[in-house]
Order: C-alpha cells, then sequence, then structure tokens
C-alpha cells in the first residue's frame, strides 16, 4: 500500500501562484508514476499532469500547459505541482495519483492505484 498527502492548497486570486505538494509513504521502493488530477464542483475528475518515475517523462493537459509544471524529488517520495498564473476555471480538488504503470497511462486514462485525499484550490477573480 501507498499513502499519499496533498498539501499547498489555498485561496488566491487570478495570476497568483501556487505549489502542491504529495508526499507518499507506505511501500515505496517501486518504481511509481505520478499525478495530478482535479475535480471541480458538478464535475468529473480530469487529468493534470503525470511524471514518469525518473523525471524524464512529463505530460499536461492542454489546459495547464505553460503555466503547470510537474516535478519530483524521489528521495524525498514528493511529487509536486507549481501551478503559475491561475486562473477562476482553475478552482477544484486536486487530488494526487500513484500507479506502478507509466505516466503515459495516467495521462491517457488508465485509473491509478492510489490516490490522496485531495487538497482545494480556489481561485477568485
Amino acid at each position: 500500500q501507498v499513502q499519499l498527502v496533498e498539501s499547498g492548497g489555498g485561496l488566491v486570486q487570478a495570476g497568483d501562484s501556487l505549489r502542491l505538494s504529495c508526499a507518499a509513504s507506505g511501500r515505496t521502493g517501486s518504481n511509481y508514476a505520478m499525478g495530478w488530477f482535479r475535480q471541480a464542483p458538478g464535475k468529473e475528475r480530469n487529468f493534470v499532469a503525470a511524471i514518469s518515475w525518473s523525471g524524464g517523462s512529463t505530460f499536461y493537459a492542454n489546459s495547464v500547459k505553460e503555466r503547470f509544471t510537474i516535478s519530483r524529488e524521489n528521495a524525498k517520495n514528493t511529487v509536486y505541482l507549481q501551478m503559475n498564473r491561475l486562473k477562476p476555471e482553475d478552482t477544484a480538488v486536486y487530488y494526487c495519483a500513484a500507479d506502478t504503470g507509466s505516466a503515459l497511462q495516467l495521462r491517457i486514462g488508465s485509473p491509478p492505484a492510489y490516490w490522496g485525499q485531495g487538497t482545494q484550490v480556489t481561485v477568485s477573480s
């Protein structure tokens, strides 16, 4: 089992930046691809970004390209999501996910094996 705990969410204004963190614990010895997803009120959960175990491959949803950056520090079992130029439409609960499959599989919709509890991001206009 892998436990994922997100942090860093909050209330910001449009144009501001936030950095989310996701700390993994438990059976972290395997090579996990990690990803971020988000769910806005009344909508389904959608892919945001994913990163391979090595960090060499990253994928982004079109809506966040050029604004969001995913990265990871394997020594700390932590993945980050740097979010710049935030927009009101970025308001959602952001979830961290992990899977032993590839980052591409997370990108194309393969359900992750592990999920965090989520952290709220609210962007006011």
